[in-house]
């Protein structure tokens, strides 16, 4: 049966350590720069409504690097959802490729390209959430700390996307997780209602977040403004000005904490650039380790493992 990854909790707890497994072992073979070809004579089709350098990046030469041919759809190309059906689009790109990515807007569209579809599709990001973003988060948690087991993760920021996965993975495995936010940015209710339901995890929305990040072992922001709300920044600016991840937001969690963002930074404004080039930051492996658990996901997804 076709297989997907739309939500981070598409897949069982198993089923996502086998990923993170399966990561480690990819990326100890580019590392070794081994002959590794799973993906010959096969294509992965790379739909972007939403542009992106890092997904671009690491899609196109993870699947390269294993043998496969990517094709990149820019915003014009395709522009979903509006010159053409989800579903008509879904179900041509299937008869062409063997994978298909997106990195869209609407949730909705990512939701009914996987339904039309007849090959794996894979959530690159939509506006409600960004899976592919939170496995390689905890792959790279893992590798620096050696296990996920009794860890305070502290988000400080925005509601957004990110929190969202970050909810849809404690209802998977167990997380003691804080949303430090604006009273105005919390994460979706429904979203936050999941997690809870699942009575996994310790979750919490706080609107404090030098008392959110006591004794946090992870420190994590993003951006105070996403692709499409970049007009609301400086508006957004007066109810962010206090969530800012800086020296003294990093001193008040535990002294060994690390710190994360997903990238891209607007360094002075969600995080000091001391912050970001400090010991503490483990940002670039974060984002080198997308590729790794991205080739993961879509071995995992195409039955290659």
């Amino acid at each position: 049966m076709k297989r997907d990854f739309i939500h981070v909790d598409d897949l069982t707890p198993d089923e996502i350590h086998q990923v993170l497994g399966l990561a480690g072992e990819v990326k100890e073979k580019f590392r070794r720069r081994e002959a590794f070809h799973p993906f010959a004579n096969r294509t992965l089709a790379m739909i972007f409504a939403k542009p992106s350098a890092r997904t671009r990046i690491s899609f196109e030469t993870g699947f390269t690097r294993m043998g496969g041919h990517a094709v990149y759809l820019n915003p014009q190309d395709i522009e979903i959802g509006k010159r053409e059906a989800v579903k008509d689009v879904a179900r041509v790109i299937s008869r062409y490729n063997d994978l298909i990515m997106a990195r869209l807007f609407a949730h909705g569209h990512i939701r009914e390209l996987a339904a039309y579809a007849t090959v794996p599709v894979i959530n690159a990001l939509t506006d409600y959430n960004h899976p592919c973003q939170i496995m390689a988060d905890i792959f790279t948690i893992q590798e620096a700390r050696g296990h996920l087991e009794n860890l305070k993760i502290v988000y400080v920021g925005d509601g957004n996307n990110i929190v969202h996965s970050w909810l849809r993975l404690a209802a998977r495995l167990p997380l003691h997780f804080v949303c430090a936010c604006p009273a105005a940015y919390q994460p979706e209710a429904a979203t936050l209602q999941l997690a809870l339901a699942a009575g996994l995890s310790r979750i919490e929305i706080s609107h404090d977040p030098l008392a959110a990040v006591q004794n946090a072992d992870v420190v994590y922001t993003d951006v105070w403004a996403s692709m499409g709300q970049k007009h609301e920044l400086q508006e957004r600016r007066q109810h962010f000005d206090a969530f800012q991840v800086n020296a003294r937001l990093m001193a008040a969690a535990r002294p060994d904490a690390l710190f994360m963002h997903c990238l891209p930074a607007q360094r002075g404004l969600e995080v000091t650039d001391d912050v970001m080039e400090s010991p503490a930051s483990i940002v670039f492996p974060q984002a080198e380790n997308r590729m790794h658990v991205q080739n993961a996901i879509m071995l995992f997804l195409a039955g290659l493992v």
